[in-house]
C-alpha cells in the first residue's frame, strides 16, 4: 500500500478543560521551505512552551505553523470577584494623590479593574493545570491537523497526477514524431545538395559526413530515455509516497530542463507545441508540489 502524502496546508483543533476551565488550541499551516512556528498565548504557558513546540517539530517536517492557545473559566462567579482588591486600593489611593495635587477630578469606572493587573495572581497548581489542559489540547489539534493535511494531500496528488497524465499525453506526440523529425531534416538537407551540386563543385561524402554529424546534434532521442527516466522515478516518488516535496521540485526542473532542450532542437511545428503544453502541465505539477511537505 502506497504511503500518504501530505500538504503542508492545514488546520487542526483541539479541547481540554474540567467544568471550570476550557483550553482550547488551534494550528494552522501553510507551506514553508523549512520549519517555522509561531505562538500566540498568555504569558502563563511560557514555562510550557518549549514542550508544545518539541510536539510539533517531532509531528511535522516541514511548514509554518501558528499556534493560539486559549482559555477561559466557566465558573458561575463574576469576573470582579477575581479582582485584587489590594491592587485596586493602591491604585486608587495613588490617583486620588496625583488627582488633589493637580486640581482635577478623579473619574474611575467599575469596569476600569476589569484589566489583568488588577486580577488576583494565578497560583502555580493552576499554571500546572492550565499547562496539563494546553499540552492534551495540543495533542488533538495536532492529530486533527495530520488529517486535514493527509486529506489535503491526498487532493494535491490527485491534482498532479491529473497534470502528469496530461504530460504523457504531449510526451507521446514528440515520440511519436521524432523519427519523422530526423527524416525531414535529412530530406531537406539532402535537397539543398542537389539544388547547390549543379551549381558549385560539391564533395558528396564531406556533405553526407556533415549531414550526418548535423542529424546527430538535432536527435532528441537521448533527450527523450531522459524524460522516461524522470517519469519513472516520478511515479516511484509519489507511489513511495512520505517526503514528496523536494523530491518533486528537483525532479520538475530536470524535466524542464530536457523538455526545453527537446523544444529548442526541433523544427516541427507538432513537436513543438506539444513541447509548449508539456512545460504547461509541469509548470501546473510544480506549483502543486511546492505545498506538499
Amino acid at each position: 500500500m502506497a504511503k500518504e502524502i501530505h500538504s503542508m496546508t492545514g488546520f487542526g483543533k483541539g479541547e481540554a478543560g474540567d467544568d471550570k476551565l476550557q483550553l482550547t488550541v488551534e494550528i494552522k499551516t501553510v507551506n514553508h521551505r523549512f520549519k517555522d512556528i509561531r505562538f500566540k498565548m498568555s504569558s502563563l504557558f511560557n514555562s510550557t512552551e518549549l514542550e508544545m513546540r518539541n510536539r510539533i517539530a517531532k509531528n511535522f517536517k516541514r511548514g509554518s505553523f501558528d499556534i493560539n492557545v486559549n482559555y477561559k473559566k466557566l465558573e458561575t462567579k463574576s469576573r470582579f470577584d477575581d479582582i485584587d482588591k489590594e491592587k485596586v486600593n493602591a491604585f486608587v489611593s495613588s490617583m486620588k494623590i496625583l488627582a488633589d495635587a493637580n486640581d482635577v477630578q478623579l473619574d474611575i469606572k467599575p469596569t476600569d479593574f476589569l484589566r489583568n493587573e488588577f486580577m488576583k495572581e494565578v497560583d502555580e497548581s493552576s499554571i500546572e493545570k492550565m499547562s496539563s489542559y494546553a499540552l492534551e489540547a495540543l495533542d488533538l489539534a495536532i492529530e486533527n491537523l495530520k488529517e486535514s493535511r493527509r486529506s489535503e494531500g491526498q487532493k494535491m496528488l490527485s491534482v498532479i497526477e491529473k497534470h502528469q497524465q496530461a504530460y504523457e499525453s504531449f510526451f507521446k506526440v514528440v515520440t511519436d514524431k521524432s523519427q519523422e523529425f530526423q527524416d525531414t531534416v535529412k530530406e531537406r538537407l539532402e535537397k539543398k545538395f542537389e539544388e547547390y551540386k549543379t551549381s558549385m563543385p560539391t564533395d558528396e561524402p564531406r556533405f553526407m559526413q556533415e549531414v550526418i554529424f548535423y542529424l546527430e546534434k538535432m536527435d532528441i532521442h537521448e533527450e527523450i530515455n531522459r524524460i522516461n527516466a524522470h517519469l519513472t522515478k516520478l511515479n516511484d516518488i509519489l507511489s513511495k509516497g512520505g517526503e514528496v516535496g523536494r523530491q518533486l521540485d528537483f525532479l520538475v526542473q530536470e524535466l524542464n530542463r530536457e523538455t526545453n532542450t527537446t523544444g529548442s532542437k526541433s523544427t516541427i511545428q507538432e513537436i513543438s507545441e506539444a513541447v509548449v503544453q508539456m512545460k504547461v502541465q509541469l509548470e501546473k505539477i510544480r506549483e502543486q508540489g511546492l505545498n506538499l511537505e
